[in-house]
């Protein structure tokens, strides 16, 4: 088994993941030619200088560095001289860091990567949505080196997971504690949005307001029980997967602490977690504060993006923040509103090898609802207070208040 791990760039992290079978890191400039999955202001400012040195770290203690190429959309740069000067200059970088491998999202881009830079392994990402024979196959015929596995549609389908693994011969690989919904129908828009944030000279500038964040995590809030329906992968079901032959897993998430990482890391090595199940499936909102220097989603970088001139109106981004102080974003929360008990969802897995969630209604067949009431805990006064935030966010950005446009009513 092994794993492919996100990087906070912290000088700490390296030495940290000692001793467990870290087979690569994988992260990115906040901001580059190509964009990737996250915006610019959800990642700390990283230096040319500093990368270099971290891909060197990681290189000289055994452990590899795949950079993420992954956007889902390049606004059609890449077909265009300017950009594809971009990206070779991209390219050469990374590899003169002694990066060993890439991930790509767009099929014309790996075959570009796999003939101008041959040492470079070509990886899969999650945005390519591969989640069915038939597209495992395009991208191995393609000539990828891994392809990491749509986790929302395929981590419980395991007929399918079985299917792929039967029909390539290339590396696959999970992502084991990502939480989005199942099936998500947002994810399409949130992966080219994400994308476009993070790509340099875009009109965006590194901004955007993360609306389907905001809508999945209030889903979450209205029905409990979408916590249960989403991807993750337990630490203790892991062995559910290897016998598949998947022993490949990607542990997330790249705004997290050392001592978050260190301790998914851990877990998954362990095949334990005894705790809030949230500590190890989360994106943000961290109870304590990083050693270097505080949450990586601070104040300063708050206001660095959102107070903009043409971003948002004040009273907007009064809203939005007190919406983001609430979830945990700028001082981090200092206890658990929400409490997943991992110890009481052994046996979850199982109990859906026989549910077909991709025919069924959630309403009817009731099983993760079942289980949410036995393992899920709601502080109740929070989840009413954070739905009302949630609510007057949306009203502002339907209505357009937030951005003070003054729609006609009724039109």
């Amino acid at each position: 088994m092994k794993f492919s791990v996100a990087t906070n760039f912290q000088p700490d992290l390296v030495p940290a993941l000692e001793g467990y079978p870290v087979a690569e890191l994988f992260g990115k400039l906040s901001s580059d030619s190509v964009g990737g999955g996250r915006a610019s202001f959800m990642l700390a400012p990283l230096g040319k200088a500093r990368f270099r040195a971290h891909v060197q770290e990681a290189a000289r203690r055994g452990i590899g560095f795949n950079y993420l190429v992954n956007p889902a959309c390049m606004d059609n740069r890449e077909f265009m001289g300017k950009g594809q000067a971009d990206l070779e200059r991209l390219l050469e970088f990374v590899e003169d860091c002694g990066v060993t491998s890439v991930t790509v999202s767009l099929p014309f881009l790996l075959p570009i990567i796999k003939k101008r830079h041959p040492r470079l392994k070509v990886r899969v990402g999650v945005y390519a949505r591969v989640d069915c024979v038939a597209k495992a196959r395009f991208w191995e015929d393609l000539g990828a080196d891994c392809i990491t596995l749509e986790s929302i549609a395929v981590n419980r389908e395991f007929a399918m997971l079985r299917a792929i693994r039967q029909s390539v011969g290339l590396e696959l690989q999970l992502i084991a504690n990502s939480n989005c919904l199942i099936f998500c129908p947002l994810s399409g828009q949130h992966m080219v949005n994400l994308s476009h944030a993070s790509q340099k000279g875009h009109a965006s500038r590194g901004f955007m307001i993360d609306y389907c964040a905001l809508k999945c995590s209030a889903a979450k809030l209205a029905d409990p029980s979408h916590y249960l329906r989403s991807e993750f992968i337990r630490p203790e079901d892991l062995k559910a997967y290897t016998e598949l032959g998947f022993d490949s897993f990607k542990i997330l998430e790249r705004g997290a602490p050392t001592e978050v990482l260190t301790r998914r890391v851990r877990a998954y090595a362990e095949g334990r977690f005894d705790g809030n199940l949230l500590d190890l499936i989360q994106p943000y909102g961290y109870k304590t504060d990083s050693a270097q220097g505080g949450s990586l989603l601070d104040l300063r970088r708050f206001v660095r993006f959102f107070l903009r001139p043409l971003a948002v109106r004040q009273t907007g981004l009064l809203r939005l923040k007190r919406l983001a102080e609430k979830r945990g974003l700028v001082a981090g929360l200092r206890w658990d509103p929400v409490y997943i008990d991992n110890r009481l969802l052994d046996g979850f897995l199982d109990g859906m090898r026989g549910i077909d969630c991709r025919g069924s209604d959630c309403s009817r067949c009731g099983y993760c609802e079942r289980w949410t009431l036995e393992a899920v805990r709601v502080d109740e006064q929070y989840r009413q207070e954070l739905l009302q935030l949630y609510q007057e966010a949306f009203n502002d950005m339907y209505s357009g208040a937030l951005w003070g446009i003054a729609g006609r009513r009724g039109a």
